[in-house]
């Protein structure tokens, strides 16, 4: 029989260490007719990015999706299959720095006879490396001036895969973000010429295709003040490899107010992209005379995702001329086939709730995502449409993010809320229930409540198996996700809600979430607390700062001063706060007056702060600048600084510590004492901790 216990105190199996033993971050798989590569982010490597592969139909990590459920623990013991063959050696790091969030680093051309040829973009120098099995990997880039100056990112091969196409980034001065300037590049596989420029022009490029004959090239681009989900341009124009140049431009869609992404082009030559231009990312073929685009399976549902990195892909064209596509809906995602001429998808039950970057084999045969949902973690995913098991394609799980399993009587799963914010209007969220086989709480007793805020501001909370959210629930936390009014996954309307009003309807949204949860019996309003990281820690802050109904809040690199965010930070978004507050310094007045640090007099909630010392998007004097204040109104607080990390964590000594420290404070504040034994963190002015107040 489960013990009783009060919430908050649960021991849990999803350990301190579990957090990152055995755990990988996974991104872009990439699939070729006989292999499929894959970028592992290693946190045990103090967080290396790993290129790997393993052969098609080789066994990979096992079969199957969510039908097996809880069968999968017992069923890794005896389908472990192949282990995937590391591409790169020890002392390379897979990742690209473009725009500070990188994205697709890597490109694969098959060989037949030699072996797969891989091109990536190498961390620590930023060149760009051609490597064969076998091999070790050769410079095809220049050194830059000084380090990490020159930045490459989304490669493609030209047909005869003498030369790449690479969106390049040059930083003539590291530490002016006006001298930041990105174009188009070819260069040869050789290693023998410089990089060439064949587009410029514009601030901003991505998602370069080329047509099946070589001969037409496609990218978006954009400029300022614009994101590329308010407003990006299609163009296509006629490649000449030899001459290094692109002629006969046209734009073929997109605008100020029109976010087109996603350039692909079919086995027929016919380009398709993702806009939207109804209020939702839908799927379109281009004319060839440029008039009377179409639209392909118009829906309420979004098919694109915001290009925070570079070479995002929720589509692939198969050979047999029909679309698998992924897309959102309600916060959930599905996954479907559009045959030839068909006018709607047919949706699959693949069991995911969570499907992203959806690539095409180069053979158009299959496609290879990254999926996930409440019972399985991220995984590596191979789908063959054409191939059925029922009502079910065929799904071969090539590599799961963790190799350990918890046991589903101690992992609570998404449930998909909509509550009302006050202002008429409907916000979303993902609300997670205390869960744990071993304990019950005390006769009448409620959760706290863990509100989480997504970074970005312009992203969006997943419903895929988390053990950072498994951590705190199956401790007695409920947990709840909000993906507030700016959030994407719900049309363009709803994604421009914050303009001109972030740090009031996302701060509005979340308390409307956590007050919907007390209402309804599932929260303690006595036990509110709210953490994010990056715009979500800014959102933390603004909690602690002008809202009081949390007891304590949790920032992880999270945005303290508006103004200082539009001088320091970098190219990319040096003109995001433009659309989300108003021009700067126009609208100085607005930034003052949503900027936490700007308002110390106000601050009175306990927080805990935590920040990489070498952030390049949020500068560690923001956080300092929030640590002076809350010392100076004497209000509990502990600050955790991490030497060698960025924007965002990605060494396990890091992740562990943050979540101890973060269990340690919420402990202390709360008044209860966890299963664990913790590391203490110390906190600044602990004394004044006030007594919660009797229910």
């Amino acid at each position: 029989m489960p013990r009783t216990s009060p919430f908050g105190t649960w021991a849990s199996p999803v350990a301190l260490d579990r957090l990152v033993e055995d755990a990988v971050g996974l991104s872009f798989p990439i699939a070729t007719a006989r292999h499929v590569y894959w970028t592992e982010a290693r946190p045990g490597e103090a967080g290396r990015h790993v290129l790997v592969r393993t052969a098609v139909g080789g066994g990979g990590r096992g079969t199957g999706q969510s039908e097996r459920g809880t069968e999968r623990g017992t069923e890794r013991g005896t389908e472990r299959g192949r282990e995937p063959e590391e591409v790169i050696p020890v002392g390379f790091n897979a990742r690209s720095t473009v725009y500070e969030y990188g994205g697709l680093c890597a490109a694969v051309r098959p060989d037949p006879f030699d072996g797969d040829v891989v091109c990536f973009s190498n961390f620590s120098d930023q060149r760009v490396y051609k490597v064969a099995p076998g091999k070790a990997p050769v410079p095809i880039t220049p050194l830059a001036p000084s380090p990490r100056a020159w930045r490459y990112v989304a490669p493609v091969f030209t047909r005869d895969g003498s030369h790449l196409l690479m969106v390049r980034e040059r930083h003539e001065d590291p530490d002016v973000p006006s001298t930041v300037v990105n174009d188009v590049v070819i260069v040869g596989t050789d290693g023998a010429e410089a990089p060439r420029s064949i587009l410029s022009g514009h601030d901003f490029y991505s998602h370069l295709a080329l047509s099946p004959d070589g001969l037409r090239l496609s990218w978006v681009s954009w400029d300022h003040p614009s994101m590329p989900w308010d407003g990006t341009e299609l163009w296509e124009g006629e490649l000449d490899v030899e001459k290094a140049r692109v002629h006969n431009a046209r734009r073929v869609a997109g605008g100020r107010s029109e976010s087109v992404t996603q350039p692909k082009y079919a086995p027929d030559g016919t380009l398709h992209y993702v806009s939207d231009r109804t209020g939702w990312w839908n799927l379109y073929a281009a004319s060839p005379d440029g008039v009377g685009d179409r639209a392909l399976a118009p829906m309420e549902a979004e098919l694109g995702v915001p290009d925070f990195v570079v070479g995002i892909s929720s589509y692939a064209l198969l050979r047999d001329g029909a679309v698998l596509a992924t897309w959102r809906r309600s916060g959930l995602s599905e996954v479907g086939v559009l045959p030839p001429g068909a006018c709607a998808f047919d949706r699959l039950d693949t069991g995911f709730t969570h499907v992203s970057e959806l690539r095409g084999a180069d053979d158009g045969s299959s496609a290879v995502a990254v999926a996930g949902s409440g019972s399985l973690p991220p995984s590596i995913v191979r789908i063959v449409p054409g191939e059925r098991r029922g009502s079910r394609p065929a799904i071969e799980v090539l590599r799961w993010s963790r190799d350990d399993v918890v046991d589903p009587g101690y992992l609570s799963t998404a449930e998909p809320v909509d509550f009302p914010t006050g202002e008429r209007e409907v916000a979303h969220a993902l609300y997670y229930a205390p869960r744990n086989r071993d304990f019950t709480a005390p006769e009448g007793e409620l959760p706290p409540l863990i509100v989480n805020v997504h970074g970005g501001p312009t992203s969006a909370a997943v419903p895929a198996l988390n053990y950072s959210t498994q951590f705190w629930t199956s401790r007695g936390f409920a947990l709840v996700d909000v993906n507030y009014g700016g959030s994407s996954g719900y049309g363009r309307a709803y994604r421009d809600r914050l303009r001109g009003r972030w740090g009031v309807v996302d701060l509005h949204d979340c308390v409307a979430a956590a007050r919907h949860l007390v209402a309804t019996g599932r929260a303690d309003g006595r036990r509110l607390l709210i953490h994010g990281g990056s715009a979500g820690g800014y959102t933390a802050l603004c909690a602690a700062a002008f809202s009081d109904a949390f007891a304590a809040a949790a920032s992880y690199y999270g945005i303290a001063d508006l103004e200082a965010l539009a001088e320091e930070t970098h190219k990319f978004e040096s003109h995001y706060t433009d659309s989300l507050l108003g021009p700067w310094p126009e609208a100085a007045d607005v930034y003052r007056a949503r900027s936490p640090a700007r308002h110390a007099e106000a601050l009175r909630t306990p927080l805990i702060v935590f920040q990489g010392l070498e952030d390049p998007i949020v500068l560690p004097g923001q956080a300092e600048m929030m640590v002076a204040a809350l010392r100076a109104n004497g209000v509990p607080h502990a600050y955790v600084a991490y030497e060698g990390e960025q924007h965002g964590f990605r060494r396990a000594e890091h992740l562990r510590r943050t979540a101890e420290a973060e269990l340690y404070f919420y402990g202390r504040v709360l008044g209860f004492s966890p299963a664990d034994e913790l590391v203490p963190v110390e906190i600044v002015h602990e004394d004044r901790i006030a007594p919660l107040p009797r229910s």
